[in-house]
């Protein structure tokens, strides 16, 4: 039998409920979420910030041990990591699609281009470096980066690519990546405890 991976203290993903408003409770419900229907929480939770939500995706881990799937917690963080990433490759072809329809819209490509000022500006244009360096292996190796904004990375490959199933499935792993590393980090904090 493998050891159990680390369950992540809501500490180290940060505090559940500290969105405002009706955010929260979408929050909460991540960090609360049981069973089969906490599984598509956690997807659509997942669909949502792939494209508008700015709140972190980590969360979904948060659930791990109370997830009462009746697998293992191994088990639940597989479960977790497959439908967070599955919501968010689906919600990340919603941006996809809407990146394709701003193509059009030639001030938005030229001004996510151009982009030079503060550090969200910055960060489009560090991420489009990626894309047109990397491709679709660029947006999963984004995407991998734990409490980076999903929808930075997305949005600008959106306009830059142009081929759904690679998107989708670029998306998918970078997004089951992201969990996977930060399962990681969270491995080696509590190790250094």
């Amino acid at each position: 039998m493998s050891p159990a991976l680390p369950v992540l203290p809501v500490a180290f993903l940060g505090e559940c409920g500290t969105a405002g408003g009706s955010l929260a409770l979408l929050e909460q419900a991540v960090c609360t979420a049981t069973g089969p229907t906490g599984l598509a929480i956690i997807a659509i939770y997942s669909f949502l910030i792939a494209f508008v939500l700015p709140l972190p995706s980590e969360i979904v881990l948060v659930p791990a041990e109370t997830l009462r799937l009746g697998l293992s917690t191994n088990g639940n963080i597989l479960a977790i990591v497959l439908f967070s990433a599955f919501g968010k490759a689906l919600g990340s072809l919603f941006a996809f699609h809407i990146g394709q329809e701003a193509k059009e819209y030639g001030p938005l490509v030229r001004r996510i281009k151009a982009s030079r000022f503060d550090v969200i500006e910055w960060s489009e244009r560090k991420t489009i470096q990626i894309a047109k360096k990397y491709g679709y292996v660029g947006l999963a190796m984004a995407l991998c980066v734990p409490f980076f904004p999903d929808t930075l990375s997305i949005y600008a490959f959106t306009v830059l690519e142009e081929n759904y199933l690679r998107f989708g499935a670029a998306t998918f792993v970078g997004s089951a990546g992201r969990l996977i590393v930060t399962l990681g980090l969270a491995s080696g904090t509590l190790a250094l405890l």
